[in-house]
Parts: C-alpha cells; sequence; structure tokens
C-alpha cells in the first residue's frame, strides 16, 4: 500500500505523548530499513517532516534501537533562567541577611513585591510577580506570618538570658529541687476574637453578643511539667495582688519557688521586693525587657484568649468570669496541653528537655 493514501496531515510532534513520539520514530525507522519507502513517502505517511526522518534513520543507523529514545522533554533546572546560579545566591543571601527598611526600600518585609524590586535594582531584570513567587519557592521560602518584637528589644541582653542566665537559673533550681514558674498577667473581654463555625456556603452565620464590653483580669503561673496555677482579679495588678498570688504559689508548692516573671513595674515594686526578701524558700527572676516570646506564660494566655468564649458568648461580667474558670480549671486537667507550650520556637529553651 503506497503511504501516502495513508496521510498526509504534518502533525505537530510537541503534542504528541513520549510514548507516541517513540512509535512514530520506530515505525519510521521500519518503513525505511525493512520495508523499503523512501523518506519522503515515510513523512508524508507519518505527518512528520522529512528532516526529522532523516534524524532518526541516521540515529538508528550510528547506533541501535536505543538510540531513538527521548530525552527528557522540557527545560532543564535553571536553563534559559534570566538569573544565573551566582545571581540567585546573591538576592538568597540579601533576604537572609538584610531587611527591606536597611537597604532603604519601602517595605516592612520580604513580599514578592519587595523581591522583585530588589533584583530589578541590583541587576537590571524585571519580573513578573508570579515569576519571583516561583524563584522564592525554588529557594525554599514560604510566606510566613512575623513574629512581632518591640524595638526597645536589646539583643545581647536576649542572648545573655538563652546562653548565660536561664541556663544558671535552672540549674541551681535542679541542685536545690525547686520549682519554676513561669507567671505573666493577661485580661479576657466577652468580645469575640477568632471564632469560625460551619454553615451553608454563601450563608454567613450570625453570632449574638452583648453590645457592653466586659474585662476580667488573670495571673497565672505554668511549669514545664504540666502544673497550672491562676488567680483572676478585676481592676489593675498591684503589688498587695502580686504579692497574695507568690504567697500562694509558696504555701501551695512543696520545696523552694523560683518565678520567672517580666518587667511590669508591679514586680519591681518596693514592697514586692522587701515581701521577696523575706521569703527563704522564694526567688524572682526577670527575662529581659520586651521580650514576651520568652515567657511560658505567654502561649497559655493565647490559648485562653482564642478559647475562652467557644462554648458561651457571656451576657454579663459574671459569665465572662465562669468562663474563664472553667477553662483555666479544664487546662489545669490537661497537663499535655500546659508541656506544649514549652514546644515553641522561641521558648524551647525552657522545655523538659532542655538544661534543667
Amino acid at each position: 500500500m503506497n503511504p501516502r493514501v495513508r496521510g498526509n496531515v504534518k502533525r505537530d510532534g510537541r503534542k504528541l505523548s513520549s510514548a507516541e513520539q517513540l512509535l512514530q520514530r520506530q515505525n519510521a525507522v521500519n518503513m525505511f530499513f525493512e520495508e523499503g519507502y523512501s523518506k519522503t513517502d515515510i513523512a508524508l505517511a507519518l505527518g512528520a517532516s522529512r528532516q526529522n526522518v532523516c534524524r532518526w534513520c541516521d540515529l538508528y543507523e550510528e547506533g541501535s534501537p536505543d538510540a531513538l529514545q527521548l530525552g527528557r522533554r522540557g527545560r532543564r533546572p535553571g536553563e534559559q533562567a534570566k538569573l544565573s546560579w551566582t545571581q540567585c545566591g546573591d538576592v538568597v543571601k540579601i533576604i537572609r541577611e538584610k531587611t527591606p527598611d536597611q537597604l532603604r526600600m519601602p517595605f516592612v518585609l520580604w513580599t514578592a513585591a519587595a523581591v522583585r524590586d530588589l533584583i530589578q535594582r541590583k541587576f537590571k531584570i524585571t519580573f513578573h510577580i508570579r515569576t519571583v513567587r516561583k524563584y522564592l519557592k525554588k529557594w525554599g521560602f514560604t510566606p510566613q506570618k512575623p513574629i512581632k518584637k518591640a524595638w526597645q528589644q536589646s539583643g545581647p541582653a536576649v542572648k545573655r538570658w538563652l546562653e548565660d542566665e536561664y541556663p544558671a537559673i535552672a540549674k541551681q533550681a535542679k541542685d536545690e529541687g525547686a520549682t519554676i514558674y513561669w507567671v505573666d498577667e493577661v485580661g479576657a473581654t466577652n468580645q469575640v476574637n477568632a471564632h469560625r463555625g460551619y454553615a451553608p456556603k454563601g450563608e454567613t452565620p450570625e453570632l449574638k453578643k452583648s453590645g457592653k464590653k466586659y474585662r476580667i483580669n488573670i495571673i497565672s503561673a505554668v511549669t514545664n511539667k504540666g502544673e497550672l496555677r491562676f488567680m483572676c482579679y478585676t481592676a489593675t495588678m498591684t503589688q498587695s495582688k502580686f504579692i497574695l498570688f507568690l504567697s500562694k504559689l509558696v504555701t501551695t508548692t512543696e520545696g523552694p519557688v523560683v518565678v520567672i516573671t517580666d518587667n511590669l513595674p508591679v514586680h519591681h515594686g518596693k514592697r514586692v521586693k522587701s515581701w521577696v526578701e523575706e521569703q527563704p524558700n522564694l526567688r524572682l527572676e526577670f527575662i529581659p525587657g520586651y521580650s514576651p516570646e520568652l515567657n511560658a506564660d505567654e502561649y497559655l494566655n493565647r490559648d485562653l484568649k482564642k478559647n475562652v468564649n467557644t462554648k458561651q458568648m457571656p451576657r454579663n461580667l459574671a459569665e465572662l468570669k465562669a468562663n474563664v474558670i472553667t477553662f483555666m480549671r479544664s487546662i489545669q486537667k490537661q497537663p499535655e496541653r500546659i508541656m506544649s507550650y514549652f514546644k515553641g520556637r522561641h521558648i524551647a529553651y525552657a522545655g523538659q528537655d532542655s538544661c534543667i
């Protein structure tokens, strides 16, 4: 049969699958070497170009049937990229070691737009924002919510705390058989924080709440062994209230007590200092200023604010207080949950697997 009858429409080989392309090559070689068709007739029959048929036959003649196997389709990693490997390395180094404001760029974080502007400024290459995101993904960068830190935080002070001060506190506590409590204050309100609920698509659920705002304050203490103490109070924290809470910690804990807390002025008050000096089984230590992420009790505070009103929206102060007490007593029965607070990246140094 004349191959011209079988079809003379040229097909785009790029649209064929790898298996189809290999079969086309094998048919072309078989028709030329075994059946004796001309290369022109083979090209017309298979819908290929004569140049490709010649190339396939040459490959087969010079090698073996394996010579017809297809290579990897598409671009190789890094091929035809606008940024060279060296340029990619330069950009990654800058993103890791600098912030946009340090380079006098109008961004507070490294967004895709900021990286695009950096590349344009440094290499005079302009990218679409989508391409920049692909580069960032290839480099191992992901969009993340930043940790907020105060400008006033002292890096050297934090380093001393992590490397010298806290290890010394933990070692002394271990030698003395003391319990380390992490203490902090927080306020809870009757306002919605982060509730979500299921509803039919397009029908947003309604959540009834009081038009008035109520607030109750809580001081709490946690240990890396899963223990929790707390006390509710109204108005602001005073030296008298702080002393009362510390006295309860001392009287309900067997052995010496070490309290680590922040630098709230009340915690440094003269009355507090004088009272602590009179307690043989109590030591008061302070984390570096403006460093709440170093206090494990902050993670309990986040848990409280997020979940305290999930079961019932309080209509008055009494119901809000009942929610707080119910939630905190529930947490007291979940030591694993309390210990999980110490698994955070910034507080893991104080976990049970640390130097304690």
